[in-house]
């Protein structure tokens, strides 16, 4: 094939290719321009258009020592109100007729399913028949048995051998598919030697075994930032307690109705979402100007309208 002809398929070869390519290339410069203009509407429309409020939390819980003085009197009677409240999650504490109301374990998750309810956890006695109760409680599905008290220790050493327990206690619940963890009061958050006890015990447990409760409450009683121990502690507090305490508050326990006290909660929930928290149950103590059942009504109100 001599050099002419060479050029001239050459030739024709590239001209043939342009033109197969030219519609395609001008199809996708249609679709980036409109690509492009999208971006821009898209970018004006978030601009000037607020994100609409939605409900922090769908589902919540509550921490059934806030109806202690009504409970024992009508165990079914009561859930079945706080159901109809729109609560889904119930935590238990360990009364005179045990973590089930006088039930079995089986029989009271029958009645929790009946009511469209689930007995996510319990405090409880850690230091009596503990492998049962681990065992009663993986047997219906609980998530957690809980430490609720250990009192002022003297020294770190004493947080320190509590927290050893608590590595026990875990290993415990582990064993029956169930995991452990410790609800705080004001005290741990109070120095004693120059720290803070609720960081040596925290730094003391095993993450893959013992988890811990958040108390806003009791850490904000205690002149802590709910928020800064979320967040340096991120995965480790998975429940919380949500209860307000009356402004102006001057003495330790004092509670009052959601949204009526001093505690931001819309922030610190995010917070508290934004870094593990995965149970979020209401409590409240005293009642002042109400009952426990009014007050338990008027907290699922602001559970359910609470916005982030």
């Amino acid at each position: 094939m001599d050099h002419k002809r060479r050029e001239f398929l050459r030739l024709s070869g590239n001209l043939a290719a342009a033109i197969a390519i030219a519609p395609i290339a001008c199809k996708l410069g249609s679709q980036k321009e409109k690509t492009a203009e999208g971006e821009n509407k898209d970018t004006t429309s978030t601009d000037n258009t607020a994100a609409p409020a939605v409900a922090a939390i769908e589902t919540f819980g509550l921490q059934l020592y806030t109806l202690r003085d009504d409970l024992p009197k009508d165990p079914k009677g009561v859930l079945k109100q706080v159901a109809s409240y729109g609560y889904k999650q119930i935590e238990g504490f360990e009364g005179g007729q045990g973590m089930f109301w006088g039930m079995s374990n089986t029989d009271f998750k029958k009645y929790m399913d009946d009511l469209g309810m689930v007995y996510i956890s319990s405090h409880c006695n850690i230091n009596k028949d503990f492998e049962k109760k681990a065992a009663d409680a993986a047997a219906i599905g609980m998530k957690y048995l809980i430490c609720p008290y250990l009192g002022p220790q003297k020294s770190l050493d004493e947080y320190k051998m509590k927290a050893a327990d608590f590595n026990k206690k875990g290993e415990i619940c582990k064993k029956n598919g169930i995991r452990f963890a410790y609800h705080n009061h004001d005290y741990s958050f109070k120095e004693v030697e120059g720290q803070i006890p609720q960081e040596v015990m925290m730094n003391a447990t095993d993450p893959s075994t013992v988890d811990y409760e958040m108390d806003i409450y009791w850490v904000v009683t205690a002149a802590q930032d709910p928020e800064t121990w979320l967040k340096k502690y991120a995965n480790r507090f998975k429940l919380c307690h949500i209860k307000d305490r009356t402004k102006g508050a001057t003495v330790a326990a004092d509670t009052c109705t959601l949204g009526e006290g001093s505690i931001d909660f819309p922030k610190i929930l995010k917070t508290a979402r934004d870094n593990g928290m995965q149970y979020y149950i209401v409590e409240q103590e005293k009642y002042a100007g109400t009952t426990p059942l009014k007050a338990v009504e008027d907290d699922a109100t602001y559970m359910k309208n609470l916005k982030i």
